[in-house]
């Protein structure tokens, strides 16, 4: 509540209003609700503002969780009146960015803190898991034979370069796979994944049991203990929820650790070729969200390019689908349906055939629906063109077109027709977290109003009582030095007096690059000594101490281990044949440490 407070005031200041009564509805209502108030009823003010932004008025039907004076809330007020007349409710000719940031950064910044959902709304996200599925299936049976032909079609366009090439790696065993650092629906954790007793017989007819469980075929003896499953007794994935926010929790499921381990070499492909690929690159990434947000922003001022959202984006990429965007590859697409999981174990719900492709989770998800949701979206811009795209055409269309995951940014002009073809496919556009009229943007974490940056600074994790709470000092420490670098210096020194007390004052200034838990500067780091043999500044603070699980690996796994490694240099942690998997507890600890 202190934090909000100064937040709110440090913003009043430079909006030149007051938020005095602000604070009391907050406190009033944060007594009453709960933290609820703070993580669920408090952001929608900031989905109603985009609302506003985009429609160019405020309607009667938004801001209904706060009393109003005209067509805005009391609440805030002060800034709305900034933004918005209040008698008409229209959008003011040049609204005040700063107040628009200041609506945002008060209304969204616990909307995301890292707590558990209560009972009866993670109940809810598993049933609307089940739904979805349902609705898959539907869209399925709807979809006309012509809009599958069209998808084939166009994904060939795109996509059909990357998939030949990766059609002969599979043919020639070139493939190399690798465990991710997760958990798996067998429980094998770290190093136990080199020593994994379970594979289907669907795997072995693409990836060779005899060549990638094995370090070579000198070893073959060692295959007897492992059981090959047929497909009606493969493991089903894992459907667990993780938190996301206090709303609404984010479902994952956990994949069998034979069919993660082959997807992740498969994902290693298709991340690799489809961002070098002279077409596809144009249109979607992986690794970078930059192109994205920089479109976003120039979307913000010239209104040339809309920000869509999709809704549930993952769970209700079908299947079906999938198998048109690899059909004329009969190899590779053999292989994905092989590290595909054809079911799931649902709380509450048992043992379930899954429609979709496959949920976060699972290694492929991420550039699977990227292919799909560009072929949907150049289906979209072909039938505002009203004729056949051609190759030349998807070249000129190259940079103007960008999917990152379920963030799409298209040209305004094409919005429309997008849309609908991303519906006729299953997909649901969020409508409250798209944009297109307007003059504000979101996309890839990146919120921008009229080519300025709007995006909140959240707080991720409650606020730490003690030097104990380890996550919650390093989240705090993240969060100041996210303040400070936004102008929110008067609230970055709140944060830095708690941070004082709990860390008993080894709290030094630092760079960004630093080991050591400080705070950033704009004048630089300081140093406190110099390293006796490097001559480097040290300063001294507390660092980030993670605990790795003792796991060990000898034999046959641990020689796979070494040959499954990317790249020449050696491992980087020297224990790795001990200790490996994520860290069971993360401490800080009180040393000396680099200062930049």
């Amino acid at each position: 509540m202190l934090l909000w407070q100064t937040v709110a005031c440090e913003l009043a200041t430079w909006c030149r209003t007051s938020t005095t009564r602000d604070f009391e509805t907050v406190t009033r209502r944060s007594n009453t609700e709960g933290l609820s108030f703070l993580t669920i009823t408090l952001p929608t003010v900031a989905v109603d503002l985009q609302k506003g932004l985009e429609q160019g008025v405020v309607d009667p039907s938004l801001f209904l969780s706060f009393k109003k004076k005209g067509r805005l809330p009391l609440f805030l007020g002060g800034f709305f009146d900034l933004v918005f007349d209040r008698g008409s409710g229209r959008l003011r000719d040049v609204p005040d960015v700063d107040a628009i940031f200041a609506i945002r950064q008060l209304s969204m910044m616990f909307g995301k803190i890292l707590e558990p959902c209560s009972d009866t709304r993670t109940e809810k996200a598993i049933t609307s898991y089940i739904t979805c599925e349902k609705g898959i299936k539907t869209s399925d049976r709807e979809l006309s034979i012509a809009d599958r032909e069209a998808f084939v079609h166009m994904a060939q366009m795109l996509f059909g370069d990357v998939f030949r090439r990766i059609d002969r790696e599979i043919d020639n065993v070139e493939l190399i796979p690798k465990h991710g650092p997760g958990s798996t629906a067998d429980r094998l954790l770290g190093n136990a994944k080199y020593g994994q007793s379970e594979y289907t017989r669907r795997l072995d007819e693409y990836f060779p049991v005899g060549d990638y469980l094995l370090p070579n075929q000198r070893y073959h003896k060692y295959l007897s203990p492992i059981d090959i499953l047929e497909p009606g007794q493969e493991r089903p994935v894992r459907v667990i929820t993780v938190p996301k926010t206090l709303k609404t929790p984010r479902i994952i499921a956990v994949e069998p650790t034979c069919m993660q381990y082959t997807q992740q070499a498969l994902a290693e492909r298709f991340h690799e070729y489809l961002e070098e690929d002279d077409i596809s690159k144009g249109f979607l990434g992986f690794t970078d969200q930059g192109p994205n947000r920089l479109m976003a922003c120039e979307g913000s001022i010239t209104g040339s390019y809309a920000s869509l959202d999709l809704s549930e984006a993952s769970d209700r990429v079908s299947n079906q689908l999938v198998l048109g965007l690899f059909s004329k590859h009969s190899t590779l697409s053999g292989a994905v349906q092989a590290c595909r999981s054809r079911k799931a174990d649902v709380p509450g719900h048992g043992v379930i055939r899954l429609a979709k492709f496959a949920s976060m989770g699972s290694a492929l998800c991420f550039p699977v629906e990227a292919m799909v949701f560009t072929t949907i979206v150049l289906l979209g811009i072909q039938d505002e063109l009203r004729r056949p795209v051609t190759r030349n055409d998807l070249k000129s269309l190259r940079y103007q077109v960008r999917v990152y995951g379920d963030d799409i940014i298209v040209p305004s002009r094409y919005v429309r027709s997008v849309i609908e073809r991303l519906e006729t496919f299953g997909l649901r556009v969020n409508s409250s977290k798209s944009y297109w009229n307007g003059k504000f943007r979101e996309s890839c974490g990146g919120d921008y109003y009229d080519g300025t940056d709007v995006t909140p600074v959240r707080v991720r994790r409650m606020l730490p009582s003690s030097r104990k709470n380890a996550s919650e000092v390093i989240s705090t420490v993240a969060t100041r030095n996210l303040f400070y670098k936004r102008g929110l210096w008067h609230s970055a020194k709140y944060l830095d007096d708690l941070l004082e007390d709990i860390l008993f004052g080894y709290y030094p200034v630092v760079a960004e690059s630093s080991p050591v838990l400080g705070r950033l500067s704009f004048l630089g780091f300081e140093s406190q000594r110099l390293h006796p043999e490097l001559h480097s500044p040290l300063v001294k603070g507390y660092t980030v101490r993670a605990r790795i699980p003792v796991n060990e690996v000898d034999g046959v796994s641990a020689l796979l281990k070494w040959f499954l490694k990317r790249g020449s240099e050696p491992f980087a942690d020297r224990d790795h044949l001990r200790r490996s998997g994520r860290p069971e507890v993360v401490d800080i600890k009180l040393r000396w440490g680099s200062a930049h």
